[in-house]
């Protein structure tokens, strides 16, 4: 059975960090390309950072560049997404995305963790 499990959420403050980890079971982790996405209530999911599988390329939406980190570790099934420098409007629910392309198409979702920037 396939599962991707977020954790790390939480309230932070404006400035502050906070580190997600997303857990992967059920699959070949390091066939897969992972990536971190958010949305908001009214808006479509976005895209946040991605990472290749065996983590030497990664890309960043615009608006997270400079400040968040996206990582892997292939031994431990694991993903983070390490959030430094945070903002008002990085406050959103986070979903873990593990995806491959050859030879068929897979794509799993976690069920998402919530990240609240607030004072």
């Amino acid at each position: 059975q396939v599962r991707l499990v977020e954790s790390g959420g939480g309230l932070v403050q404006p400035g502050g960090s906070l580190t997600l980890s997303c857990a992967a079971s059920g699959f070949t982790f390091s066939g897969y390309t992972m990536s971190w996405h958010r949305q908001v209530p009214g808006k479509e999911r976005e895209m946040v950072a991605g990472i290749n599988q065996n983590g030497d390329f990664t890309n960043y939406a615009e608006s997270v560049k400079g400040r968040f980190t996206i990582s892997r570790n292939n031994d431990l099934d694991t993903v983070y997404l390490q959030m430094n420098n945070v903002k008002t409007e990085d406050t959103a629910v986070y979903y873990c995305n593990a995806a491959t392309w050859s030879p068929n198409r897979y794509v799993y979702w976690g069920q998402g963790t919530q990240v609240t920037v607030s004072s």
